[in-house]
């Protein structure tokens, strides 16, 4: 099936002609922190088809939005990544996130849920505590860390080799931090390293 576009000559439809389509901004979502396989994409997008999966990343692919590599003993695994084209779009994510967070509103019955959702709003929060330097944080099973410099906030899979700080959050906690209703530093069980005073 041909690609549809808006046919404007402006900035934003061309934007959009790229990553309009639903699903290709939550893709890139995914990607944010690591590369996925196309089997760990497709659990973290409750809902997502495989054949629509399939279609983003083909059509993000030749964007040139992400990239796709092999990896494994015989390379028999793909894994997905974002390129740097791609990993611009985290502004764009960031800037919804923010717009997005007031109008999240109560849980629906219907709705999923992914710890690492919230590592965007969180990063936000993590960095009015942490001003610079690297902090794992801990939600449930999920391990994060960020990178807090000059130049912006990243997240990545797995804990820091060697943080600053650690955070610990529940689900509940992590996602009151996000929308602002919990204050992170009474949320978190805060663990300080050796060499760090304790907050």
């Amino acid at each position: 099936m041909p690609r549809r576009n808006y046919d404007h000559y402006c900035s934003v439809s061309r934007a959009l002609d790229i990553v309009g389509d639903r699903w290709s901004l939550l893709v890139v979502r995914e990607l944010c922190s690591g590369p996925r396989r196309y089997s760990d994409l497709f659990a973290d997008l409750p809902g997502i088809s495989t054949d629509i999966l399939a279609a983003r990343l083909r059509d993000l692919e030749h964007d040139g939005i992400l990239t796709r590599r092999r990896v494994g003993p015989r390379a028999t695994t793909a894994v997905y990544e974002l390129t740097e084209s791609g990993a611009a779009l985290r502004a764009v994510l960031e800037s919804l996130s923010a717009w997005g967070a007031p109008r999240l509103g109560p849980r629906r019955a219907t709705d999923a849920v992914r710890a690492h959702w919230f590592a965007l709003p969180l990063g936000r929060a993590i960095a009015q505590v942490v001003t610079a330097g690297t902090v794992t944080v801990r939600i449930g099973e999920t391990v994060l860390h960020y990178v807090i410099a000059e130049s912006g906030i990243t997240h990545h899979d797995g804990p820091a080799p060697e943080p600053d700080r650690e955070f610990g959050l529940s689900l509940d906690d992590a996602i009151g931090v996000a929308l602002g209703t919990r204050d992170l530093a009474q949320a978190a069980g805060a663990i300080a390293r050796p060499d760090h005073p304790k907050p």
